[in-house]
């Protein structure tokens, strides 16, 4: 009987040194191992250190520029993190408008705040117009978030209704949403007289002025204005330096007030 506890023994070892011999089972042993290690340090060192570690209360850095935020954050033992630009009107530019986390949490020291920093107003490079018309113009300019402003013509020897003339060059950086006025060729001119300049003449004096050039008033087409006199003339067509013959007329943009406005409803 004690030979045989002996012989099974002794083949339980061998099975033991066998297994070990084998690459698998050591690269499991192993990986537990330093599993176990890993666990026990973070148990009794990395825990410990960040329970024990102080805190402290994150600043508010909102409206600060991004170097002022940087440098307040760094002194408060925080590591600030730039995430993001945006653009918007709200803030100006390279100013901080969103802090994660908020001011005010109490927090451990070093912890990561992450800071989204304002573009300003966004700007935009002014297309190419001339060659274009008046309709491709304007579609080009609101696809970029620009509109079209007014529209002078004028006699040239380009096609008629193309522009000609741009008031800013391709390229030039504007904020959206303002204008961009055009030049716009009338054809070669063959009257002759002048149109003159009525903008900002009342409707009696467009009218005086016209007929001294042997002109007429053409069509009236009212626009509401809160800032202007009614009857004062917004704008013409066809634009003053244009040649007519006589006894032609020129279309007129007049203003008119919200109450008159309200009483032909």
């Amino acid at each position: 009987m004690i030979l045989l506890y002996k012989k099974n023994s002794i083949d339980i070892f061998e099975i033991m040194k066998n297994i070990l011999k084998s690459r698998f089972v050591r690269k499991i042993l192993y990986i537990f191992a330093a599993f176990v290690i890993i666990i026990l340090l973070f148990d009794n060192l990395i825990i410990p250190w960040y329970v024990s570690s102080p805190e402290t209360v994150i600043p508010n850095v909102i409206g600060m520029k991004e170097s002022d935020a940087i440098k307040l954050l760094e002194d408060s033992s925080f590591n600030p993190v730039i995430i993001d630009t945006t653009f918007g009107e709200s803030h100006p530019a390279g100013t901080i408008f969103l802090q994660k986390p908020h001011d005010g949490e109490v927090v451990k020291e070093g912890r990561n705040i992450y800071l989204f920093v304002s573009g300003g107003e966004q700007v935009v490079d002014v297309p190419k117009l001339v060659g274009k018309t008046v309709l491709d113009a304007k579609f080009a300019l609101e696809r970029i978030g620009l509109k079209l402003g007014r529209i002078t013509q004028l006699p040239s020897d380009k096609p008629e209704e193309m522009i000609f003339d741009q008031q800013f060059a391709e390229g030039t950086p504007l904020k959206k949403g303002q204008t961009v006025n055009v030049t716009v060729s009338a054809g070669k001119s063959s009257g002759s007289i002048i149109v003159p300049d009525l903008i900002g003449k009342s409707l009696a004096q467009a009218e005086s002025i016209l007929a001294d050039s042997s002109l007429t008033v053409g069509k009236l087409n009212y626009q509401t204005s809160l800032t202007l006199l009614p009857n004062t003339v917004l704008d013409q067509y066809p634009s003053s330096g244009n040649k007519l013959n006589p006894g032609q007329s020129v279309d007129l943009f007049i203003t008119k007030s919200s109450e008159s406005e309200l009483k032909e409803e």
